[in-house]
Formats: structure tokens, sequence, C-alpha cells
């Protein structure tokens, strides 16, 4: 079996350029294959390989104290979900180009998966107001699933969010606003950005969409969770809905390119 890990971290990083060859040397030892994103506000990875090799590749990530706290997200494949190993420098770990979104100078609130799973089932959060789920994601993404009723926009790109968002902003002001995402960093800065915009009950769901499978399993979402990989899309309990499809594939490649949020990337 492979092991499939994907993480975050957003902190100051002085030296992209370094980090990213330190990394890319690490995963290359190991074997493994993926994609980790760079930047001076932190990093994103996604990584799949033998059990041991990346388990090693956490274990020298964490050894720096600026990823000591990293969290991981893990599931399992029967086979390589990536064709190759990328690692790039990018302007952000996600392109948003906000300057009042960073998590470098204060982190979104959250709410933890196990409280988002009571307001579904009430209908509201503890104080009584309405609830809305709102999906940063783009709308292939969407496409293979989403919690029941949240507010999908109709976007192509992380950056097309606040001018779709516009129309509903007066609609949300009594609202307590989740964002979601994949695992975490769009809704963190989408959170981020509605505070400064003047919303005042957002919050972002912790860990996203993959941390409410780990700790609630599928309760009020509907479908799947698209993954950028071969494996496609992930059920609520993280069975991937292609699985042994061979590395290297070209026209599936293809379509997760196509699919996946266009960004300022710098090769590294």
């Amino acid at each position: 079996m492979v092991l499939n890990v994907a993480a975050y971290h957003f902190v100051e990083v002085a030296d992209p350029a370094a980090l990213a060859t330190s990394l890319r040397e690490l995963a290359e030892a190991g074997g493994l294959r993926g994609t980790v994103l760079v930047a001076a506000e932190g990093l994103n990875l996604f990584l799949a390989g033998e059990e041991a090799a990346v388990r090693a590749f956490l274990d020298a990530l964490r050894a720096d104290p600026r990823f000591a706290s990293i969290v991981v997200k893990e599931s399992w494949s029967a086979a390589q979900p990536f064709a190759r190993l990328k690692v790039k420098r990018k302007r952000e770990i996600i392109a948003f180009r906000r300057e009042d979104s960073s998590p470098l100078r204060a982190r979104a609130p959250a709410v933890a998966p196990e409280t988002l799973a009571r307001w579904i089932e009430r209908g509201s959060d503890d104080e009584g107001r309405a609830l809305v789920l709102l999906d940063t994601r783009n709308r292939e993404e969407v496409a293979h699933g989403s919690f029941a009723g949240a507010l999908a926009l109709p976007i192509d790109n992380f950056t097309d969010l606040p001018a779709a968002l516009a129309p509903h902003h007066d609609a949300l002001a009594d609202a307590t606003v989740v964002s979601f995402c994949t695992g975490g960093i769009r809704c963190e800065k989408a959170a981020l950005w509605m505070q400064a915009e003047g919303m005042a009950n957002v919050l972002q769901l912790d860990g996203g969409i993959l941390g409410y499978f780990e700790q609630v399993g599928g309760f009020g979402y509907q479908g799947r969770c698209f993954v950028f990989d071969e494996r496609v899309a992930l059920d609520a309990e993280l069975r991937p809905l292609r699985d042994g499809v061979p590395a290297g594939d070209v026209r599936q490649e293809a379509l997760l390119q196509d699919a996946m949020p266009r960004d300022d990337a710098l090769a590294a």
C-alpha cells in the first residue's frame, strides 16, 4: 500500500529557494512523488510513497522548528497516485492576492469538525444564528461533492472568490459563515478576507473537508472530495474514486491539470 499525505503550514520563510531545494533532496532520497509548494508564507505539500520513506520525510521536516507542529492528513491507495515529483516556489502557497488575508499576521478562528456536525444537525450555531456553509473551491471540485445546501460560487480560480461573493454579502451579514475547502488553506484565507471586509461571524472549518472526513465521516456531506492526483476524489472513508491507475497516465494527469486552481507558480 502507498501512504498519501497532505499538509500545509503558514510560517515565515526567509529563503523559499533554499527550503525548496532541501525538500526536493529529501523527497528524492525517499523516492517520493507528488507536489511541494514553498512560499514566503509557508509550505503546502501532497506526497505519496512507501510508508517508511514518507514518515522519514515528515520526521526530517518536523526537525525544522518552523514546521515542528505541522498537521498531516493521511490516506492510503493501492498504487502511486502521482506521476512524478514537483517542487515549486510560489508567491503564495495558494494565490489569493489579497493583502488582508495573510495568516502570518493572525490565524482565522476555526470550528472543529465535531462542532460543525452538531451545527449542521440543528441548522444553526450554538447561539441560534443561521448557519451558512461557504464552499471556497472551484466549480470542478464542487461537482464531485460538497456539504448539503452549501453556498457554492461559480468560480474557476480562488482569486475569483471576492467578486463572486459580493452579491451575497448582505444576506450573510446576520449568519454564522463557515468557509471550507479541501484541506484548509483556501478557507482560512477566505475567512480572514471576509473578516477584513466587515463580516464578524466568519469561521474556517478546521482541517477542511479531509479533516472533517477523518474526525466525523460524511455526515451532512454529499458525494466525494476532489483531490489533485490520480485518485480523482475521496469518499468519506478516504477511499479513492480510482485506484490502481498506473503512474504517468498522461490523459488523467492532463485532466487534473485542467482542474487545478491556476496560480502564479515559479519553478524551483
